[in-house]
């Protein structure tokens, strides 16, 4: 390899003068971030290999007012006793991390339980992140919207309301209710329940899509069962349930954490699934066609959901103003139901 190096390459510029190219071009060329020439990015990293020269990216940022990285938090204002090893959060989780990795970012990951109506804006102050993505509204739509009021880059993942002032990517969750109910009425199912908290925006969307779907009649024979989302409790709750009496054919759990946690409960009591019982899940997390017998569910694509989340953000950082997104799901039949 041959260049006209006067001198030691010390700086970026150095090796930008070297190479030919711009600053930023070098930039990206190291940090492997923006868009550029293979065999440009190739040639400079080469002639930084040849001169033992490493970017700082950490001063880098500095000067640019940057961090490199993203916040990932789930308020849990609503359910405190979720945890992180849930499996829609663990495969959300992933998702997003390889995302934010393909842009170049790193994931500052963090469960907060909500003490007042500032952590949003303290968290934001510390400047520790360049953007913010938001898993579940939870109960703090109040708090999302005034920081978005004056916090450019946020994205939250949930449900889409006219009224929300801030920028959201998420199922049609009420769509999805419809799903669940018309594939129970298909399958002859009559007695109805449906096992969610629905202070959760999300969960009571499900909850009014599949009461729509429903004969009118019908709508006011649904039991509604509170249940939380961890394993623990929501299997809780159902045993309780069916101890007490209850025998529905169908069931429709706001989660497949809760879903599955029903079709646990129901074998403690000899009830059979799908005999005697239909359950149908939300969500399609990869343990959902695991469980016994595997679950039907209404899928929400979580994948692709990371995916917009990501690219939202990152339009929103170079001051786009890109408007919300709503995906369809689908029902997945197997053998629950």
């Amino acid at each position: 390899m041959t260049d006209h190096q006067d001198g030691p390459v010390k700086s970026i510029t150095d090796l930008a003068r070297i190479a030919g190219v711009s600053v930023s071009t070098v930039s990206r060329a190291l940090t492997s971030k923006g868009a550029l020439n293979k065999d440009t990015r190739r040639r400079i990293q080469e002639l930084a290999a040849h001169h033992g020269f490493q970017l700082n990216v950490a001063a880098q940022n500095l000067r640019l007012g940057r961090t490199g990285a993203i916040a990932v938090l789930l308020p849990l204002g609503h359910e405190r006793g979720q945890h992180l090893s849930d499996p829609f959060f663990m495969a959300m989780l992933g998702f997003l991390a390889d995302e934010l990795t393909e842009r170049g970012y790193d994931l500052l990951l963090s469960r907060v339980l909500p003490a007042g109506d500032d952590w949003l804006d303290n968290f934001i102050r510390a400047g520790r992140v360049d953007g913010v993505i938001i898993i579940g509204q939870s109960d703090q739509g109040a708090v999302l919207d005034r920081t978005a009021e004056h916090y450019n880059p946020l994205v939250i993942w949930g449900a889409h309301a006219p009224r929300n002032r801030y920028l959201t990517v998420g199922t049609d969750n009420e769509e999805g209710g419809r799903l669940a109910a018309r594939h129970l009425l298909e399958r002859g199912r009559g007695r109805l329940a449906f096992f969610g908290n629905v202070a959760v925006p999300e969960f009571a969307a499900r909850y009014e899509g599949f009461l729509d779907a429903l004969p009118i009649g019908a709508r006011d024979r649904v039991e509604l069962v509170h249940a939380h989302v961890t394993p623990e409790a929501s299997h809780r709750v159902a045993a309780d349930y069916f101890a007490a009496g209850h025998r529905p054919d169908g069931i429709f759990a706001a989660s497949d954490v809760t879903a599955m946690s029903v079709i646990a409960a129901a074998a403690e009591q000899d009830i059979r699934v799908p005999d005697q019982l239909s359950v149908v899940g939300f969500d399609d997390v990869p343990l959902a066609q695991l469980s016994n017998p595997p679950l039907t569910t209404v899928r929400q694509d979580i994948q692709r959901g990371a995916a917009l989340l990501v690219d939202l953000l990152c339009k929103r950082l170079s001051g786009e103003r890109p408007e919300s997104i709503q995906i369809a799901p689908e029902i997945v039949r197997r053998e629950s139901s």
